[in-house]
């Protein structure tokens, strides 16, 4: 794997640690990691919940570099428990999109080969 990602692979891998919350709810089968603009590296946990108010492990990374105080992602990678590399869902890849005008060009890293997409061309044609 290109060294740019390894850093983004092993912190999503580090917190892709399942556990169960509650009798409805569970965390951690997937591990996220964004890259900021500012060169800072956000980490998140999906949230699976039996009503459907979870959230993504994506979702998750970017709300924690949000909450920090910025707002431009640069790189995404999830994870999964077994170390898989996995594509980030249509929500996400919206949700993603919404963040602004260089929002096309987050770099989504896809699978375990290393091969990666600019998020606009994961979007339906049109969308940019």
């Amino acid at each position: 794997m290109n060294p740019k990602w390894e850093t983004l692979y092993q912190a999503a891998l580090a917190v892709a640690k399942p556990r169960k919350l509650s009798e409805r709810m569970e965390a951690g089968w997937v591990g996220a990691a964004v890259l900021s603009a500012g060169g800072n590296l956000y980490t998140g946990v999906c949230i699976d919940t039996a009503c459907s108010l979870g959230m993504c492990a994506e979702r998750s990374a970017i709300a924690a570099m949000l909450t920090a105080g910025e707002q431009e992602v640069r790189r995404v990678c999830a994870v999964s428990t077994e170390g898989r590399v996995l594509p980030p869902c249509g929500a996400c890849r919206e949700f993603m999109a919404q963040m602004g005008e260089k929002a096309g060009e987050i770099e989504v890293l896809l699978d375990g080969t290393g091969r990666t997409a600019r998020l606009r061309e994961l979007m339906p044609a049109g969308w940019y």
